[in-house]
């Protein structure tokens, strides 16, 4: 679900890092903290990074969530798109495979991997492998990493990025990457950028749901059959805590 200029300034690499993948801290005006990430997974972002085929910005995302609840959605995709699916707002599925990794499609012929590679309290590192079917173009595979202010805008650029993503594409069955003079590349940038303005825009209308119609959200959430208790509880105390039009406090059970 996501979204992303050149690498900007590097920086001198921790010895955290593989001297052999050194990867930029700096990304859209963003120092993260590449210095704590994993050696392999170093590597892995240096791969995209360094030979990226598609670059744009993240964001600017906007919600009516709070910080917390932001973050917690973020940490719960299978919720959220169950939540997405449920309420009529997408197609989404998505299902956890492990710690931090989970398998998603966005019911418009893209799926994949996302694996959270690192966070702290201001940023998250993603790494995504997948592919895209498409009636009217060769079978896209590709991989990418996505580098993510989850700060609200407290460091946000002037120019209302949130981050950056960069894509290393390959048309099914061919060992190039999608790049410079290939037909096909300026569709996938296209195609990009849109799924990843339909991600966030998604999370803006789910969350507007939240706000308006609490009721209908709790009753969708329970309805058989219902997600895991973890979630209805999630969902419960998520609603609860949310500011509603006119001041209404949502009911603890769905309307009948």
């Amino acid at each position: 679900m996501l979204i992303v200029i050149g690498l900007g300034t590097t920086l001198q690499s921790s010895q955290a890092q593989s001297e052999t993948c050194p990867v930029s801290s700096l990304h859209a005006g963003f120092t993260f903290s590449i210095e704590h990430v994993d050696v392999d997974w170093a590597c892995r972002l240096q791969e995209i990074i360094g030979n990226y085929t598609i670059t744009t910005k993240v964001g600017p995302i906007r919600t009516g969530l709070s910080e917390s609840l932001y973050r917690n959605l973020l940490d719960r995709p299978p919720l959220a798109a169950a939540l997405i699916n449920r309420l009529d707002l997408g197609l989404y599925k998505s299902e956890a495979r492990g710690p931090g990794r989970f398998w998603g499609h966005d019911g418009e012929g893209t799926e994949g991997i996302v694996q959270l590679v690192f966070q702290d309290r201001t940023s998250r590192i993603y790494y995504l492998e997948g592919s895209h079917d498409s009636r009217l173009l060769p079978r896209i595979t590709g991989k990418a990493v996505v580098l993510s202010e989850n700060g609200f805008g407290e460091r946000r650029r002037r120019d209302g990025s949130d981050g950056q993503y960069y894509g290393l594409l390959r048309e099914a069955g061919q060992s190039l990457p999608l790049g410079s003079g290939h037909f096909a590349a300026p569709v996938d940038r296209g195609t990009v950028k849109r799924k990843l303005s339909k991600g966030v825009e998604t999370v803006n209308r789910l969350s507007r749901v939240m706000r308006q119609d609490p009721d209908r959200v709790l009753f969708e959430a329970m309805d058989p059959p219902a997600l895991p208790d973890e979630d209805v509880a999630f969902v419960k105390q998520a609603l609860e805590s949310l500011p509603h039009p006119g001041g209404a406090t949502p009911s603890r059970t769905p309307s009948p």
